[in-house]
Order: structure tokens, then C-alpha cells, then sequence
């Protein structure tokens, strides 16, 4: 599929989002790429040898990074932007069909709760659920 399909569909994902938390999704961009890049994967923490075995992120949230010389007491972050990436390529190559549409809202909602302070061992129980959703969702995609 194209990245402009794709990047619909996780617009799509961004809508079912419950209301109560768009307030606190103002400052957070949702960006798709193809591929997570080295420099990217290496920051995530693979390997070399992971890397070349072909491991990759479906998705990653990249929070507000202030200047290593940032001498300010308090600093408010609200109007200051995260990012929050998805990646297509590696998606698709693990996932098809309903499923890939699964993973992808998975995958949101995984970097999403990063946003809210969610480490990896608290999504652990999350990502080993097949569909933690059991909602439908993937009917309304089509409409």
C-alpha cells in the first residue's frame, strides 16, 4: 500500500481515540514514515547483529528533548511538541490484511501510552493480548 494509504489509516486510528483524551493530545505529532533509519534504530537500542538479523520498530514515541545546556528552574512543556512515529515497511512485512490494520492501532495506542507515561513492562500485558480491542473498529475502517 502507499504511505499516503497508510498514514489515512492511522489518521483513522487517531479519530477512534476515546474523546477524554484529545485534550491531552494537542502536542503530540503522529508522523509515518517507511522505515525507522539507523541512527533510529540504534537510539532504540538494537544492536548491530539485532539490526542485521533484519529487527526493526513498528513504532516509536519520541518525547520533548531539552538542550543539554538548558538552565531554566521550571520549564512547561504543553506547547511543546512529541512525536509520536509509525512505520509502514515493517508493519506490512509482519502483518496482512486485518491483521496488519490490527497492529497498526496497536501500535498507536502502544507509542501513544509512552505519552502517558506507560513504560514497556507496563504495555507488556497489552501487546500479548491477540485483540485487546474486541470492538469492531476494523468495520468502521471501512466505512
Amino acid at each position: 500500500m502507499s504511505l499516503r494509504k497508510f498514514g489515512r489509516i492511522v489518521a483513522r486510528v487517531m479519530e477512534t481515540l476515546p474523546e477524554g483524551l484529545l485534550p491531552y493530545l494537542d502536542n503530540v505529532v503522529v508522523d509515518v514514515q517507511e522505515e525507522p533509519d539507523l541512527q533510529t534504530l540504534r537510539g532504540a537500542g538494537l544492536t548491530d547483529e539485532e539490526i542485521e538479523e533484519g529487527e526493526s520498530l513498528y513504532g516509536l514515541f519520541d518525547p520533548l528533548a531539552l538542550p543539554s545546556d538548558w538552565s531554566a528552574d521550571a520549564v512547561d512543556t504543553q506547547d511543546m511538541l512529541h512525536r509520536l512515529l509509525i512505520f509502514k515497511r515493517p508493519l506490512e512485512e509482519d502483518f496482512r490484511g486485518r491483521k496488519l490494520l490490527l497492529e497498526i492501532r496497536k501500535t498507536v495506542i502502544h507509542e501513544l501510552a509512552h505519552h502517558f507515561g506507560y513504560s514497556e513492562r507496563d504495555l507488556d500485558r497489552f501487546e500479548a493480548t491477540p485483540d485487546p480491542f474486541g470492538d469492531g473498529w476494523e468495520e468502521w475502517l471501512g466505512k
